[in-house]
């Protein structure tokens, strides 16, 4: 077979196995798992952090449930505005605490996806769904991350799957919302947080200081569109 024979039948194989492709292997699946908190690996993935860093008087753990027929994990705590007596950081007050995952190796890719999933079960108070992207937004000089943050209501006592749309996260900057119309790159995430704040939230949910308890199952990413 000549050369010039040889390059026509392979460009002719290939555009026949690209007529034979369903379309359903182009599109990606209908939800995607991010975290999993189904083994004590997955602790691996996640630190905490809270006020008590700064002078604070907050504290919180994570650790790894497991029962009979299913595993999850528990972010946990007490929230407090009390500052430590002779701090050396120059604050009044506290109440923050919050878990964050590490850095993904690279990125995450969300852009096939609009909506974030949580199967959490709670104990009716607020917390804060946080997502970080590659710095764009913010001047190329600065190191931190963005980070687009959306409120998210857990009921207490029962399992419920919470839905935030995408577009429902804004951007922030140290927990103050940027008043500038910007839009998220999904395709670029560099990780996620869940936190707890004394004050603020929902309308009706529980806040202030105090305990806190957070069961999480999973977190995924949806396209319902």
């Amino acid at each position: 077979m000549s050369r010039f024979r040889g390059i026509w039948q392979a460009s002719l194989n290939a555009t026949k196995k690209a007529l034979t492709w369903n379309v359903d292997d182009w599109i990606p699946p209908a939800e995607k798992y991010i975290f999993n908190f189904s083994s004590k690996e997955e602790l691996k993935k996640w630190h905490l952090y809270s006020d008590a860093e700064f002078g604070g008087l907050s504290s919180a753990s994570l650790e790894i449930k497991d029962d009979a027929n299913n595993s999850s994990g528990v972010f946990s705590g007490n929230l407090s505005r009390d500052v430590t007596e002779g701090t050396k950081w120059n604050i009044t007050r506290s109440g923050f605490c919050g878990m964050r995952s590490k850095k993904f190796d690279g990125f995450i890719d969300l852009e096939a996806y609009d909506t974030i999933a949580l199967r959490i079960k709670g104990d009716g108070r607020c917390y804060i769904s946080t997502i970080y992207t590659e710095n764009w937004v913010n001047s190329p000089g600065q190191m931190e991350d963005n980070s687009w943050q959306s409120f998210v209501f857990v009921p207490k006592d029962n399992w419920y799957i919470a839905k935030i749309p995408l577009d429902h996260y804004l951007p922030t900057w140290r927990g103050n919302v940027i008043e500038a119309k910007l839009e998220m790159n999904p395709s670029r995430i560099l990780g996620m947080s869940l936190s707890v704040n004394a004050d603020g939230g929902v309308p009706g949910a529980n806040s202030g200081p105090g305990d806190f308890k957070l069961e999480i199952d999973w977190i995924k990413a949806l396209r319902t569109q």
